[in-house]
């Protein structure tokens, strides 16, 4: 397989917390199934909020913003188990009753491309960058933002047709 340089690819979802919502994200210049060209994601870096959005949960909640990037589009959180998906995680908040200001905050990447041996190949054009929350006001966050590192690889074009074909 052919490989070049790496290369990042930036998109962000905006969510008011009260539905999940979902942005396409457009792979159509890297993979091309009939070329033979596809996509391997090597890391995902995750930011929740906006550079100066502040996570506050609720007084004695628990709440959670998630994300997943699938290959298909969805009309809501998906788990592991579907064969869309890509990556998945959450962010946790939770505050101790009134009077306590300290929230706690968890963020977890569920799966990702980076917890396996070699990334994760993509032979489709468009994939999909889902966020929902627990809580309608979404722990103060606007948005999630994510960062992927990639490379373009070339594959035979039966495997890489195999590969588009399992995605959709």
């Amino acid at each position: 397989m052919a490989k070049t340089d790496s290369f990042f690819i930036r998109a962000k979802t905006a969510f008011d917390g009260t539905t999940f919502t979902q942005s396409s994200i457009d792979l159509g210049a890297y993979v091309d199934a009939l070329g033979k060209s596809v996509l391997r994601i090597h890391n995902i870096s995750v930011q929740w909020g906006a550079p100066m959005n502040k996570p506050i949960p609720s007084a004695g909640q628990v709440e959670i913003c998630g994300y997943q990037l699938t290959t298909q589009s969805q009309a809501a959180m998906v788990d592991v188990t579907d064969k869309s998906v890509i990556s998945s995680g959450k962010l946790t908040t939770s505050m101790g009753n009134a009077g306590v200001t300290t929230p706690m905050i968890t963020e977890t990447l569920d799966i990702a491309p980076q917890h396996w041996t070699e990334g994760y190949l993509v032979g489709v054009e468009q994939i999909y960058l889902g966020v929902d929350s627990t809580d309608a006001s979404a722990e103060g966050l606007t948005q999630c933002a994510i960062v992927l590192e990639c490379t373009v690889e070339t594959l035979s074009s039966s495997a890489a047709m195999a590969l588009a074909l399992s995605q959709q």
